[in-house]
C-alpha cells in the first residue's frame, strides 16, 4: 500500500526514467539513483535549449525554432560522444607501434632509477643575496632638502631596480662506486 503511494506521489518525470530502468532489466537500485539520473537529464536540456537559443539569435530569430533545437542536439552529440576508430585501424596502428623493438634495459642489482638531474630528488639550492650598496652619508643642509616628497622618475626606477639577485649552484656529478 506504501509502494502505491510512493508511486502516485512521484513525479512524472521520475516515474519515465524509473520505467526506462525497468525497460533495461534494472530491479534493484537505490532511490537517489533516480534523482540523478532526474538532475543529469534536467542538465543536458537545460544545455540543449541554452545553445538552440544561441544559434536562434545568430540567425537574427525571436523565438527558437525545431531546426535550431536540432542543431543544438547534432553540436552537443559531436562534441560529447566519439566513436571510438574500427578495429582494423587500431590493428594497423598497433603493427605500425610494435615494428619499433623496445629498448635493451641495462639493468643491474635493485630497481632502475633515471640519471640524477632528471628526478625531483636530487639537491638543488638558491640563495637570494641582496645587492649591497654603499651607504651615502645623508648631509643635511638649509639650502637642500633632506627628504623629497617628490622623487622624479629616473629616482623611483634607481629604487625600483632588483634588490636581490638570485645565484644558483649546480651540485657536482658523483661518481658511482
Amino acid at each position: 500500500m506504501a509502494d502505491k503511494d510512493e508511486e502516485l506521489a512521484m513525479p512524472r518525470d521520475a516515474k519515465i526514467v524509473k520505467t526506462l530502468l525497468k525497460s533495461m532489466g534494472v530491479e534493484d537500485y537505490e532511490p537517489r539513483v533516480i534523482h540523478k539520473f532526474l538532475e543529469l537529464w534536467y542538465r543536458y536540456v537545460v544545455d540543449v535549449l541554452t545553445d538552440a537559443q544561441v544559434y536562434s539569435e545568430h540567425a537574427g530569430k525571436s523565438a527558437i525554432d525545431c531546426d535550431d533545437v536540432k542543431l543544438a542536439i547534432q553540436s552537443k552529440v559531436n562534441f560529447s560522444f566519439s566513436q571510438p576508430p574500427p578495429r582494423e585501424v587500431l590493428l594497423e596502428l598497433a603493427q605500425n607501434r610494435n615494428k619499433i623493438p623496445l629498448p635493451k634495459s641495462i639493468a643491474g642489482p635493485g630497481v632502475p632509477l633515471p640519471p640524477d638531474q632528471d628526478t625531483l630528488i636530487s639537491p638543488n639550492y638558491q640563495f637570494a643575496i641582496p645587492n649591497k650598496r654603499p651607504a651615502e652619508p645623508m648631509e643635511e643642509t638649509e639650502d637642500e632638502e633632506a627628504t623629497n616628497p617628490n622623487p622624479s622618475q629616473e629616482e623611483k626606477i634607481d629604487v625600483q631596480q632588483n634588490p636581490h639577485q638570485r645565484v644558483s649552484f649546480p651540485l657536482p656529478k658523483r661518481q658511482k662506486d
